[in-house]
This record gives structure tokens, C-alpha cells and sequence, in this order.
């Protein structure tokens, strides 16, 4: 259940035909439908306390950075956690819709290319690369562009 493409939404509730192709619904609301998956495993999480939660997110032909947290969203019963996207990096690239607010997304970060059959020149293709040090207190993620150029990195600090 990758969250780029489901808990916020990043496709936005991205339709095919008449049916839905994200996690999302692009409804702002409680969780409906395939969110509701989405909020019990977020709620599980809380609940056995589980901590430094998080996801990254593949296969949507963009790259963005997203932090999650029940301060901005409808369904609360959640620890805030982040979502790094990236990928894939031998397609075309093309940006993501809306975020769907069910859970609070914020936008940190996200690059993209102008349309899906632009130019594979490496400068909108994204790959992501995670380090995290021996002593396990710092979770490193940057996101690369096939060019070889980081366009955005962030550390985490375990709490």
C-alpha cells in the first residue's frame, strides 16, 4: 500500500474509467472505501507503538516528500510519519493531482517533468537512496534525478 498513492493521494484519486486507481478517493473527509485499509494500519501502528515510521513510495513517475499528521487531518487516531517518493526512473514523468487531506498530508518537497512523453533526458526521471548509520539514529534519504543531480534530501532523527 504505497501512501504516495493512496494515503495522500499524490494520483489525487487518479480514476480509471469508472474505477479508482489510488488508495485515495480525492475526498478530504473520513476514510471511505480503500482508506479505510490505510487508517488501520496507521491506527496499529499507534497502537502497538510502533515508532519512525516510514514509507517510501515507487512507481508514480515523479518525486516528492510528503509528512503526515493527525494535526491536519480527518482521520487522527495516527502517529505523523513521512512518505518519500520516487520513480520510476525509466518512464515518463508527469505530476501528481491533489492531495487527498484525509491524512494531513503537507507537501515538503516535489519535482516532475512538464508531460508524460517528455524527453528521457535523466533531468525527470528520480531515484531515491536511503543511508542509515551503524548506530541506527538517523534515517538519511535523498532523492536523485538520473542525471546523477539531488534534488532534495532530508535526515530524520529517531525519536
Amino acid at each position: 500500500m504505497p501512501p504516495g498513492a493512496g494515503v495522500g493521494g499524490s494520483p489525487g484519486g487518479q480514476p480509471d474509467g469508472t474505477g479508482q486507481e489510488s488508495l485515495s478517493n480525492g475526498d478530504d473527509g473520513a476514510p471511505l472505501g480503500r482508506e479505510l485499509e490505510i487508517a488501520r494500519l496507521l491506527k496499529a501502528i499507534k497502537d502497538h507503538g510502533v515508532k519512525n515510521v516510514v514509507f517510501l513510495t515507487g512507481d508514480v513517475h515523479y518525486c516528492a516528500a510528503h509528512h503526515y499528521s493527525p494535526d491536519r487531518a480527518a482521520f487522527t487516531d495516527f502517529e505523523p510519519f513521512w512518505e518519500f517518493v520516487a520513480g520510476p526512473i525509466n518512464a515518463g514523468s508527469f505530476g501528481p493531482n491533489t492531495l487527498d487531506g484525509t491524512f494531513g498530508p503537507r507537501l515538503d518537497f516535489e519535482a516532475h517533468g512538464p508531460v508524460m512523453g517528455s524527453p528521457r533526458s535523466g533531468e525527470h526521471q528520480y531515484f531515491g537512496h536511503v543511508e542509515i548509520p551503524e548506530d541506527g539514529r538517523e534515517f538519511r534519504v535523498r532523492l536523485i534525478n538520473a542525471a546523477g543531480r539531488t534534488v532534495y534530501s532530508r535526515t530524520l532523527t529517531a525519536a
